[in-house]
């Protein structure tokens, strides 16, 4: 397993990934689309946070296998967070 320090980065740089395409297509398309796509990042932004937070407070930290499920369980929840913020982000763009 990686270490939290690069798990913690990772998450910092897939959700600066996503906040960045979100700001460049608030600056090549319309204005009529800034408020879902602030809400947008708004919710990239919690996701991160949230991320970050659970990954410094693991569950059981006496138990090494509730460790290594904890840590399991939060990179399949990320993973899902971003593919459902990227869903929007891609819904938005289509239209």
């Amino acid at each position: 397993m990686a270490t939290v320090r690069r798990l913690k980065k990772e998450i910092e740089f897939m959700s600066s990934q996503l906040i960045g395409d979100c700001i460049d297509f608030l600056e090549t398309f319309d204005d009529k689309k800034d408020t879902t796509m602030l809400s947008i990042i708004e919710e990239a932004v919690q996701l991160n946070n949230n991320m970050l937070d659970r990954a410094c407070h693991p569950d059981g930290k006496d138990n090494p296998q509730l460790v290594k499920a904890h840590y399991r369980q939060l990179k399949t929840d990320f993973i899902k967070g971003l593919d459902q913020v990227y869903g929007k982000l891609e819904g938005l763009i289509n239209k």
